[in-house]
Parts: C-alpha cells; sequence; structure tokens
C-alpha cells in the first residue's frame, strides 16, 4: 500500500513538473537582462516597460480582449438557451444532438478553420464583406458554443424537475420559474461555461489565421513575431497572461469553496 502512495506521489509530481516547470522557465526569462535565452544575466523589468509601448502588441490585445469578451458572452447565452432546450427533449432526439455537439470539440482545429475560411470567402461574393473583425467574432462564437452547452447540460441533469413545477404551482410565471428557480442551480455550469469560452478565445490560433482577414490577433501577432526572431517581451506579454488567468481561476475557486461551505453551513 505504501509503494502505491509513494507511486502516486511521484506521477503526480512528475506530472505537474511536465505541465509547469517550461511555464516558470518562461517567467524566469522575462526578467532577464539580456535577450539569451541561455543564461541570465541579470534581473530587469525593462521588457514589461518595452512591452507598454508596444503599439502593435497592445492593438492585437484590444482585439483580442474585445473578441473574447462579445464571443463568450454570446456562446454563454445561446449555450445556455441550448442546453435548456436539449434537456427538454426526448431521449433519442437529445441524445442525438449531445453527439452532434461534441463533434465541433473533437474535430481538429484545422478542419473547422479551413472550412469556416471557405464558408465566409463564399459568402462574400453573395454578400459584399472583408473578412476581419466580425468574421473573427463569428467564428470564436461557433467554436465555444459546445463548451457552454457541455458545462450547462450536466448542472440541468442533476436540477430536480420538480422544483421547477412546483415554483409554477406557487404562481410564478414560466420565465420567473426559471430565473428564480432554475438559473441559480446551474449558474455554477454557467460561469465554468463562460470562463472556458473566455480562455478558449483568447488563446485560439488556427481558426483565427484563418478567418481573420485584416484584423490581428494576439497568438498572430506574437506568431508574426517569433518567425523573425523570440523577443522576451512574447516572455513578459505571456507572463502577463499566464498571472491574469491564474488569478481569474483562483477567485473562481475561492468563491466555490465559500459557497459549499456556506451549503454545508445551512
Amino acid at each position: 500500500m505504501t509503494k502505491v502512495k509513494n507511486g502516486s506521489k511521484i506521477y503526480i509530481a512528475s506530472a505537474l513538473t511536465f505541465l509547469y516547470v517550461p511555464i516558470l522557465v518562461l517567467i524566469f526569462f522575462s526578467f532577464n537582462k539580456s535577450k539569451s535565452r541561455n543564461l541570465f544575466t541579470g534581473f530587469t523589468l525593462n521588457w514589461y516597460k518595452q512591452l507598454l509601448h508596444n503599439d502593435l502588441v497592445l492593438n492585437a490585445l484590444g482585439v483580442t480582449l474585445v473578441i473574447a469578451a462579445i464571443s463568450s458572452i454570446c456562446a454563454t447565452v445561446l449555450g445556455t438557451a441550448a442546453a435548456v432546450g436539449i434537456q427538454s427533449m426526448k431521449k433519442l432526439p437529445r441524445l442525438a444532438i449531445m453527439n452532434v455537439t461534441y463533434i465541433p470539440v473533437i474535430n481538429p482545429e484545422i478542419v473547422t478553420g479551413v472550412s469556416m475560411l471557405l464558408m465566409f470567402t463564399t459568402l462574400r461574393y453573395f454578400l459584399n464583406f472583408e473578412m476581419g473583425f466580425s468574421t473573427l467574432v463569428i467564428a470564436h462564437i461557433t467554436f465555444n458554443l459546445p463548451y457552454v452547452i457541455l458545462s450547462v447540460n450536466p448542472k440541468l441533469r442533476q436540477l430536480d424537475s420538480s422544483i421547477y413545477d412546483a415554483a409554477l404551482d406557487l404562481g410564478c410565471s414560466p420565465r420567473q420559474a426559471f430565473f428564480k428557480v432554475v438559473f441559480p442551480q446551474i449558474m455554477p455550469g454557467i460561469t465554468t461555461g463562460f470562463l472556458m469560452a473566455l480562455t478558449y478565445s483568447i488563446d485560439d490560433f488556427v481558426i483565427s489565421y484563418f478567418t481573420s482577414g485584416t484584423s490581428q490577433t494576439l497568438s498572430i501577432a506574437i506568431y508574426a513575431m517569433t518567425r523573425r526572431k523570440v523577443s522576451p517581451e512574447i516572455n513578459a506579454l505571456s507572463t502577463l497572461l499566464f498571472t491574469v488567468i491564474l488569478l481569474i481561476l483562483l477567485v473562481m475557486n475561492l468563491k466555490d469553496i465559500k459557497s459549499n461551505k456556506k451549503g454545508e453551513r445551512k
């Protein structure tokens, strides 16, 4: 039994090392005075200062954050509504729709990106529009939708339908019963879906590359920079993004822990 526990600890330590050591190395060299990726010559914040004056990166970051915010909010609203509709279906149609929902998740991004490029290129001849910000938003909403549906759906399955029926019997309209009874119960799933959509939208490169047109997201800007030479500014930018996402996750986990403690006390 002791050997099994020690083996589990070694496995967990190895997995964590494999996942996080590269990130720690990146953070370490973002404070390196030299551009060298092999030697640490001294501590500096110069790359962070230069990053704040890099108009190309800042513009791409602004476009990325706006697209991520719009697409994740739209995907969350549409995905939540879709999950509620799917859950109200009969068993066979529900299974069919859920299987279709899984396809974009397991589908290679290169296939999704090329197919959306072909779709937008075809529509451009009929609707006379340029690929850019709008096509990026549509593409990001499309690939974020399944993640929201798959996050909200388990919460709906756990929900006791008699609670909703009781609210209707007590005089609530269907809308009031949903927002006062169902919505608070599935809120953790909605929040998880929103955060996943936000993270995937900020992180996406392949689909954005094929649908960006005249716009440039942060991932595309970084790709263009790395084709010439890897600048320490990229290390600084990656460190900031990692820190922001880590703080968001910590805040959400702390809220979940507090809400669980309150539930246990009740």
